[in-house]
């Protein structure tokens, strides 16, 4: 998943067994840190991407065995060891936070879901390290709820993500609705941008649905928590539909009296 809606989404809650906390918190962090790197700040292009770079220099020096200077891996080198944690899904991450400071735009859904693969895909599948599960049909399932809450998080952020430079609606769809990026400059909703909204919220509805059966394949307290997660990406793809896409003057977000749908979804959906 995206770490931009960790605050929508609850991870390494106290529902998670005890000796899963401090790995998740480790993996959070890394992800977490080098996101800043790609997103926060002034710094140029260059000096994100040299910062990036520092971090695969990290990767490389755990794969080799050679010692880690930087406090984010010292904590995470133990969660790799302990757990075998595949140093391939971390470099996806470092790579497609690269991406978000080089690519600007996507030219189809495709592509946009290669770098979902990359940017959303890896955070699931390390937790389901964590969890002991390889099965390939449960990390299929876990791409999807990935996936489909890094598109909810886009879908948020259309009005955030403008101001930094970024379109992650796909071009070719933009233009099937008749939609200019003057109008997103403009923040201007209307019939042509609520139906193409409606489009993008029904297609990560879908994808979320479909991946959703994975709550069933966790166990106890792990599987509790994706319930909750799973529910979370519902009500905000309901507050989405609710304003018909019009995050301009209402970003649709999770808040407290969100807590008793999401947890009664969680308990019986």
């Amino acid at each position: 998943m995206s770490v931009d809606h960790y605050e929508n989404f609850p991870v390494a809650s106290l529902l998670l067994p005890a000796r899963l906390r401090e790995p998740v918190n480790a993996i959070y962090a890394f992800a977490r840190s080098a996101d800043d790197i790609a997103d926060e700040g002034t710094l140029p292009d260059r000096e994100r991407l040299d910062g990036l770079d520092r971090y695969r220099t990290e990767l490389d020096a755990i794969e080799a065995g050679r010692p880690t200077q930087d406090p984010v891996f010292l904590r995470l080198r133990p969660a790799i060891a302990e757990h075998r944690l595949p140093l391939q899904l971390f470099r996806d991450l470092l790579d497609a936070f690269g991406q978000d400071v080089v690519k600007k735009r996507y030219a189809s859904f495709p592509e946009l879901m290669d770098y979902c693969r990359r940017s959303a895909d890896p955070i699931g599948r390390l937790l389901l390290h964590l969890y002991g599960i390889e099965h390939p049909k449960s990390q299929s399932l876990s791409d999807a709820v990935c996936s489909s809450l890094q598109l909810i998080n886009h879908w948020q952020d259309v009005a955030i993500d403008w101001q930094k430079g970024r379109v992650y609606l796909p071009q070719d769809e933009l233009a099937r609705f008749g939609i200019a990026e003057s109008q997103i400059a403009e923040g201007r909703w209307d019939a042509a941008w609520a139906a193409m909204m409606d489009f993008q919220i029904d297609r990560a509805r879908a994808m979320m649905a479909s991946g959703s059966p994975l709550v069933h394949e966790l166990p106890g307290r792990i599987g509790f928590e994706l319930r909750l997660i799973v529910a979370s990406g519902f009500r905000v793809l309901d507050k989405l539909q609710r304003v018909r896409g019009d995050v301009f003057r209402r970003r649709p977000v999770i808040g407290k009296r969100d807590w008793p749908a999401i947890l009664l979804h969680a308990a019986f959906g």
